[in-house]
């Protein structure tokens, strides 16, 4: 029995026209497709003037049409076509990324027909303008008006003075990444991402992007009343999340508010945001949320003149302060205390001159994490209580108990972080002093959870305590009820 000849890959058939005059025949596709406005120029070339409107029903921007001005060299498809960007309202540091994304869409497809590489660009649009835009140099003339103010004045001999040679501009090199780092980046997004889709996805407000970058979220601010009436309606911002983060930083844009009072505010956030490359995804909305008023008046406030710094008392002032970082870095410390946001002290609603994330960004909390009594103790009022004051406190700050008299937590969700390889488990279904055992994911070293629920009241916003062994604790998950008929 004779063996069946392997499949071959049939090339699809080029059109006869194509192939005697390639130039003029996706001339003619894009005549058909787009109806452009042709320009005959010099030396054979072709610029063709036409809009392109994003295919993508779920198209993140406010963008109607890009103005494309495609150049078609006389030597086409020797010579490679060239894009150029018209729109007005588009900065140019983002045309630039349009720009610059066509031509290695036509290194990449080498072959494709101009057609084809505009319906690729539609497809790529999207990221296109995600990414960090390309810095632009402005450059202005002035206008030599020397040879006017000559015949009224007698010219005076000018001392000569030695050529200085224009200074070098320093040389910035591109920042590149090792696999591991992009692995490694990789796998926190994916994570991060999980938990930002599982507790955003119920909220009325929630969208996300077919590539997954651009998510359309909620917003809450805690002091509505205290932004400007520009700022003051805004529901909702885009949170855009780059392929590498936590290597590229983190933006947001708010919606539908003025773009020159949010454009600052942005900037502010997107700053304060690469700080701090250790806070998740859920660090970061919630700081926002709670200090976007601050934010707003430290981005409108002008920038103050450099003070010198005060000096410091020699003796024990630097002693005390080395011996403390020494020991928190060396993890021999008596106790480890993670500073509480301004806003968790009282008049939480005043202006704060600490306008920075917490120092140490490894937590999400504002708790204070000690291993035994001496430990700072939780803001605002406590009652006694029989629980001893050990492991992680859940505290309140700004629990408004409305026609309820005491307030328990029935069952807790956690996330907590290995204290070996530093990875995020879960840790679900804690109940009152029931002890939960399990091992982390990725290096198997096993660790163990305990609840110590209290009561919440108008005299107590702690909510109770959580022993870790083995680890410690990075966030507290949102447990959903089934919804009933």
């Amino acid at each position: 029995m004779a063996e069946a000849q392997p499949s071959r890959v049939v090339p699809k058939p080029v059109p006869e026209r194509e192939a005697k005059d390639a130039r003029g025949y996706q001339l003619e596709q894009m005549r058909r497709r787009f109806s452009p406005k042709e320009t005959e120029l010099g030396n054979g070339d072709v610029s063709l003037l036409f809009n392109l409107a994003p295919s993508d029903p779920d198209f993140p921007f406010d963008l109607a049409h890009l103005e494309c001005d495609l150049l078609v060299p006389a030597g086409y498809p020797q010579h490679q076509p060239r894009l150029q960007v018209k729109n007005k309202d588009i900065p140019r540091g983002f045309a630039i990324n349009i720009e610059k994304g066509w031509d290695k869409l036509v290194q990449e497809k080498h072959g494709a027909t101009l057609l084809a590489l505009t319906k690729a660009l539609d497809r790529n649009l999207e990221s296109l303008l995600s990414e960090q835009k390309a810095e632009t140099v402005k450059m202005t003339i002035f206008k030599d008006t020397r040879h006017l103010e000559a015949g009224s004045r007698e010219p005076t001999p000018q001392p000569l003075a030695p050529a200085t040679k224009p200074a070098a501009r320093p040389y910035i090199p591109e920042i590149s990444y090792t696999q591991a780092e992009i692995s490694e980046a990789k796998a926190r997004r994916a994570q991060e991402v999980r938990q930002l889709e599982v507790r955003m996805r119920h909220l009325p407000i929630y969208q996300k992007s077919s590539d997954g970058v651009i998510y359309t979220l909620s917003l809450e601010p805690k002091c509505r009343n205290d932004l400007p009436s520009s700022l003051r309606d805004v529901q909702s911002l885009q949170l855009i999340i780059p392929l590498l983060y936590p290597l590229q930083p983190l933006r947001v844009i708010l919606d539908n508010v003025p773009a020159e009072d949010a454009e600052p505010v942005e900037e502010l956030f997107a700053q304060k945001a690469a700080e701090q490359k250790k806070l998740s995804l859920m660090g970061h909305l919630s700081y926002l949320t709670q200090r976007l008023h601050l934010l707003v008046k430290e981005a409108m406030k002008p920038a103050p003149e450099a003070a010198p710094a005060p000096e410091s008392p020699a003796g024990t002032g630097e002693t005390e302060g080395a011996e403390r970082a020494a020991a928190l870095e060396t993890g021999k410390g008596h106790a480890y205390v993670i500073p509480r946001p301004p806003e968790w002290s009282q008049g939480a609603g005043s202006e704060s001159d600490d306008d920075s994330y917490d120092s140490d960004s490894d937590e999400d909390g504002g708790a204070a994490i000690g291993d035994d009594d001496d430990a700072e103790p939780a803001a605002g009022p406590s009652m006694p209580t029989q629980t001893a004051e050990l492991g992680t406190a859940i505290l309140f700050p700004s629990v408004e108990l409305h026609g309820v008299e005491l307030l328990q937590i029935a069952v807790l969700s956690l996330n907590v972080k290995c204290n070996r390889c530093k990875t995020i488990n879960e840790v679900t279904g804690l109940k009152d002093g029931l002890e939960k055992a399990s091992s982390c994911k990725k290096c198997a070293t096993p660790f163990t959870v305990r609840f110590r629920p209290e009561l919440v009241h108008q005299n107590s916003t702690r909510a109770g305590f959580v022993d870790a062994t083995g680890c410690t604790v990075a966030d507290l998950l949102p447990r959903y009820a089934p919804s009933t008929p």
